[in-house]
């Protein structure tokens, strides 16, 4: 994995017991070291989030669980008491754990939640693991994890799948339970993991008590607490993690709607000097409730996020962090009417989405690579999403189109560098596209430099359409976009050395339990051919429901 060089732009929380608590959290003060006044006690079962594994490398995979005997205790403390406790965990080669290859003891602190991050090393790649934790008398499920086959390796195949922005109360999280029956070697989450929005009592139609204590915007670390640890109670959610290993990446919704870096939304619950404050408390739950390595523990309001994960000679992936490092939305963060001559500002070569340093990290990671395929791990769609289906054009700010010249200027980027084949995979808009990226979308006949594939959202949006009049007009609009769904799912893919297969898997509802999954189109991208094409032999299945207005794109 390659690392980018740590970024700390400021100074918000250094207090040395947080930090100390913190590393035990990640296993790296042993255990036995620690003290404390009684013997703990957990007041109930404590592995109720379930457990999750992360950030796959070829020797090793960071193990995550969390102490939570009562997950939606108001005061955010998972119903723990506030001493340290010892926590076991174990790998094994098999599930029955008759051959245990690794095993090991952390402690779990009340400064991060009762949550534990062991890193696991020693590793054979491209193997199957299974892992469990331990404590107060008690044992965690068992989860699954893969390791990336071995640096350099000739991979003749390898899957992913991808998903994004599930909000409680729109639905139930089916599609992770359709997720955790796929056999994938890695999951990416592309951001919206939850939302910090207030939940009224509708959500108790989901079987778990809501109320007063999710009433209101989410803005403070006992909050976000709570907030995560309703999400992560959900059984379908648990059994995707436990299934597989993720890779996150956030986008907005786990602080606060369209934020950019040190700016709030415009509406902000929390504006001026209460925005960063808010930030930092955010980002700490969100590395709390998530199996990150120790090289992503927040530092105050700053989280390093984007990185590279190799798998053989086949594919890199490099995740990007399109929030933390962004110049604000040029006039405002919703749609605008947009040329060079009414919005001057997204052409600016000196405004940037993901910050100078993360650009140079990313050329750098090109240069580098020997991998077929590059995928990058993206929030926003970056292919241009024109609103209106005149010859005029309408953008919105928040997303890529918002920022041409860094766009253009990444496109560029991955040409000169010598990338054959750039794909994006994308979050955020609660909707299937596939899309061609071109060089420069002001000029018809600008080249197809790379392909993006946007995938659905699991929950937010209800139930959605398969098409709707607002995907037809995106359609009519955009000669790049081949394709446009608008229901519930996630996106599986299959990378060969020839062909890279995205199966978009949708819902037909989710306001209610047991919604079946199915392909609803397979779009292929050919080696060495960029831009996206129909698998006309691939399963194209789903009904054309009814066409309803759509919801704003903005995710």
């Amino acid at each position: 994995m390659l690392l980018p060089t740590p970024l700390s732009r400021r100074t918000f929380v250094t207090a040395s017991t947080v930090s100390a608590a913190v590393m035990l959290g990640t296993g790296s003060i042993p255990a036995d070291a620690v003290t404390t006044r009684r013997t703990p006690s957990v007041a109930g079962y404590p592995f109720t989030l379930g457990v999750a594994s992360g950030d796959p490398l070829p020797n090793s995979v960071v193990l995550w669980t969390r102490l939570a005997p009562e997950p939606l205790a108001p005061d955010g403390s998972g119903g723990m008491f506030p001493e340290p406790v010892k926590v076991r965990w174990q790998v094994a080669e098999d599930p029955a754990f008759r051959k245990v290859v690794k095993a090991g003891t952390v402690t779990a602190t009340a400064a991060l939640a009762h949550s534990v991050h062991p890193e696991v090393w020693g590793l054979r790649p491209g193997r199957d693991y299974w892992y469990r934790f331990s404590a107060a008398g008690e044992v965690s499920p068992t989860g699954h994890t893969r390791t990336a086959p071995a640096y350099g390796s000739k991979l003749a195949e390898m899957t992913f799948a991808f998903a994004s922005c599930a909000k409680w109360d729109a639905g139930f999280f089916t599609a992770y339970q359709h997720l955790a029956e796929e056999d994938v070697d890695v999951v990416l989450h592309l951001g919206d993991y939850h939302y910090e929005y207030g939940i009224d009592a509708t959500g108790g139609d989901r079987g778990v008590p809501v109320g007063s204590d999710f009433a209101g915007e989410t803005t403070d670390l006992p909050r976000y607490r709570l907030q995560y640890g309703l999400w992560k109670s959900d059984p379908d959610l648990i059994a995707a993690h436990a299934a597989h290993a993720f890779v996150v990446a956030p986008d907005d919704h786990e602080i606060e709607n369209n934020w950019a870096d040190e700016t709030p939304e415009e509406s902000s619950q929390s504006p001026g000097e209460l925005w960063m404050p808010r930030r930092t408390a955010g980002f700490q739950a969100y590395y709390e409730h998530l199996p990150f390595r120790a090289s992503a523990l927040p530092q105050g309001p700053d989280m390093q996020i984007y990185r590279q994960l190799r798998y053989g000679d086949l594919v890199d992936f490099n995740v990007l962090d399109t929030r933390q490092y962004r110049d604000d939305q040029a006039y405002g963060d919703g749609s605008r009417p947009s040329s060079p001559e009414l919005t001057p500002d997204i052409y600016d070569p000196s405004r940037s989405m993901m910050g100078l340093h993360q650009e140079k990290w990313l050329q750098r990671s090109w240069r580098q690579s020997g991998a077929r395929w590059q995928v990058l791990a993206n929030q926003a769609p970056m292919a241009e999403t024109d609103l209106d289906d005149t010859d005029a054009k309408t953008l919105y700010m928040d997303p890529w189109d918002g920022y041409i010249a860094n766009r253009n200027r990444l496109l560029e980027g991955a040409r000169t560098a010598g990338v054959e084949n750039l794909v994006v995979v994308t979050g955020d808009r609660h909707q299937n596209y596939a899309s061609n990226l071109l060089a420069d979308y002001d000029d018809p006949e600008s080249a197809v430099v790379g392909s993006e594939f946007v995938g659905t959202s699991v929950t937010s949006g209800g139930d959605g359409a398969d098409m709707t009049t607002g995907g037809e007009a995106l359609l009519r609009a955009n000669d790049h976009l081949k394709f446009f769904n608008g229901q519930r799912g996630y996106v599986r893919v299959t990378v060969t050395r020839e062909t890279l297969s995205s199966d978009y898997r949708v819902l037909p509802y989710v306001t209610r339990r047991g919604a079946p999954v199915s392909t609803r189109a397979t779009y292929v991208v050919e080696n060495g051919r960029p831009g996206v094409q129909l698998d006309t032999e691939g399963a194209v299945v789903g009904t054309n429901y009814a066409a309803t207005e759509m919801p704003s794109l903005n995710g």
